[in-house]
């Protein structure tokens, strides 16, 4: 039986928002509404700031709906932002998950999808025991830092040492589901093993 249960609480696309490394997020601790996204002038992003805000409301419903359920089957209901365009960035992620403040609702954490926005092990600290289950993956920045592709793990950007420190200080001990296709299995066990390691 299942303990977990993956939800992508909504998604957003086809209007004008910030490349990944423009984001500089203010968001109001109270109901977790953005008010600014960049610095500077944030008027051609409104249509953003409404659909993010629009999905909080939304998926929060949503996903109250649910936890009747979830305490009654014991499964974890698990929230993915998989390059949804949506709680982009660690703190307002964790704001979102925190504010059901109910053990049975928490963060389904992708490594390799956060790249794009700050280093995978910025998003573990601020998440914390608030992690319920891992993907495991890798992403190659480009060289300046802008945009990239998920690639092999250990072939990429990640700091994999460091992302196993973070798991080890938010005192991480569950699964971790690979993504990757590719590899011979032997050497995918091997790359996978060093991780482990913290290496």
């Amino acid at each position: 039986m299942a303990d977990t249960i993956l939800v992508v609480p909504c998604n957003v696309g086809g209007i004008a928002m910030p490349e990944p490394w423009e984001f500089d997020i203010e968001f109001d601790e109270k109901n977790g509404h953005v008010s600014r996204i960049v610095k500077g002038d944030n008027s051609k992003f409104e249509g953003y700031i409404a659909a993010q805000n629009k999905a909080t409301d939304t998926a929060r419903k949503a996903v109250e709906a649910l936890i009747p359920l979830a305490e009654e089957l014991k499964v974890i209901i698990a929230l993915d932002n998989v390059w949804n365009n949506l709680w982009v960035k660690p703190e307002l992620y964790r704001h979102f998950i925190a504010s059901f403040a109910h053990p049975w609702v928490k963060a389904y954490f992708d490594i390799g999808n956060h790249v794009k926005y700050s280093p995978p092990q910025n998003w573990i600290k601020v998440l914390g025991p608030l992690i319920a289950k891992l993907h495991v993956k890798d992403f190659k920045l480009n060289p300046d830092g802008h945009g990239g592709k998920f690639v092999h793990l250990r072939d990429g950007s990640i700091d994999w040492p460091a992302v196993r420190s973070a798991l080890d200080a938010a005192g991480y001990d569950g699964w971790a589901t690979i993504e990757d296709g590719g590899l011979p299995h032997e050497e995918f066990d091997a790359r996978f093993d060093l991780f482990i390691a913290g290496k």
